[in-house]
């Protein structure tokens, strides 16, 4: 792994890194902090000038400042004897990052084999990114599609490289933001070869599974090409289901016996001590606890109350179907979130039978939307 010695971002470095990021959106620049905690040289780019700015100028200069501020308390801390602090990593980590201003720098900044991950939306905008890399890179390099993408755009895309001489991997990341940051769950389809590759990397910042074998990093080659995708994509149909029903649990409470957010979140967060102890109900209770600044009201009364969709719970249903799978739990959340998308219809059944019909159509909406915004699921 590259040398990370505290100092300034590096750009048009000499040095080589050893993992290239494309796409500096929230995703993307936590998974470059994460692999830089990990003494992982880095080479970053966004094809958007803003984003590049928003990410060097902004980010890294905080995460610089915070590192020498926790540098000086440690000075002071070692001088009474006390031990290494977590600043150290922070640190090594802001020196690691290299910028690029374009895919011929981002590549030319790279050891061989070239490393590269794409954290960028799924569809057209990684088929433009192929196409301009397959002109750069050489055979024997490896391109990772770390977001939402088809397994079966995986599939042909990884056909397409494969005739170029060139590796691809699809994998899936979950753990939203906070999880890209300190420790993703990583689900990789391709070939063994370039898996073995890139294995050291992707374990060194995935999330460790602290029961399991001593703490087993929450990682590992699933099987070929598209397999990565398809369970990421089996993933997101599971948590499409899990936030329905904590939507229509707290859609129950809310309506029936008229339960307040304030009450609710006490409910949640007691559910979270015992057997449903779990990530989804966590945030849940903790979203439901908000209040808006603005108005003063709980956040959960003021959001916007229309769950939004990447598609991967669509495509786990259209694929439960194609293999004969039932999966109507599933299935009923997906058109859940196409009621609650569709605010203008919930608004005119309001208006034609009442504004209480219209309230329970949308009764868990809002708290839905948070939930998959806090969640990061597409």
């Amino acid at each position: 792994m590259g040398n990370a010695d505290s100092g300034a971002v590096k750009a048009n470095s000499a040095a080589k890194a050893d993992f290239g990021m494309i796409g500096l959106g929230v995703m993307g620049q936590n998974l470059v902090l994460n692999l830089v905690d990990h003494g992982i040289t880095v080479v970053a780019f966004d094809p958007w000038p803003e984003a590049r700015e928003r990410f060097f100028g902004g980010v890294v200069a905080r995460e610089q400042t915070r590192a020498q501020r926790e540098g000086q308390a440690h000075e002071q801390t070692q001088e009474q004897g006390q031990g290494q602090g977590q600043w150290q990593k922070e640190a090594r980590g802001c020196a690691a990052i290299l910028r690029a201003n374009s895919i011929n720098e981002l590549v030319s900044s790279l050891q061989r084999p070239r490393r590269i991950m794409l954290m960028v939306k799924a569809g057209a905008p990684v088929d433009a990114l192929l196409e301009q890399l397959t002109r750069v890179l050489e055979s024997g390099d490896i391109i990772i599609d770390g977001g939402n993408s088809h397994f079966r755009d995986t599939q042909r895309r990884a056909e397409m490289l494969t005739a170029k001489g060139l590796h691809y991997l699809g994998v899936g990341v979950s753990g939203g933001e906070a999880g890209a940051r300190y420790g993703p769950s990583l689900m990789a389809g391709g070939h063994s070869d370039a898996w073995r590759a890139v294995e050291p990397i992707l374990n060194a910042i995935a999330a460790r599974a602290e029961e399991v074998d001593g703490g087993k990093p929450c990682c590992g080659l699933l099987g070929p090409d598209g397999a990565g995708h398809f369970v990421k994509m089996v993933h997101n149909g599971i948590e499409y289901a899990d936030m329905e029903l904590i939507a229509e649990a707290y859609a129950v409470m809310r309506v029936a016996p008229g339960m307040g957010p304030e009450e609710l979140s006490r409910v949640f967060y007691e559910w979270n001590q015992g057997d449903l102890n779990s990530y989804l109900i966590g945030i849940t209770a903790e979203i439901l606890d908000k209040q808006d600044h603005d108005t003063g009201r709980p956040m959960v009364d003021v959001v916007l109350d229309q769950a939004g969709q990447k598609g991967t719970g669509l495509w786990t249903v259209q694929e439960a179907l194609a293999l004969g799978v039932a999966v109507p739990t599933i299935a009923a959340a997906v058109f859940a979130r196409n009621i609650s998308s569709d605010r203008a219809a919930r608004i005119a059944t309001a208006a034609r039978f009442g504004a209480e019909a219209g309230a329970r159509v949308g009764a868990g909406a809002g708290v839905g939307a948070e939930i998959g915004a806090e969640a990061g699921t597409g």
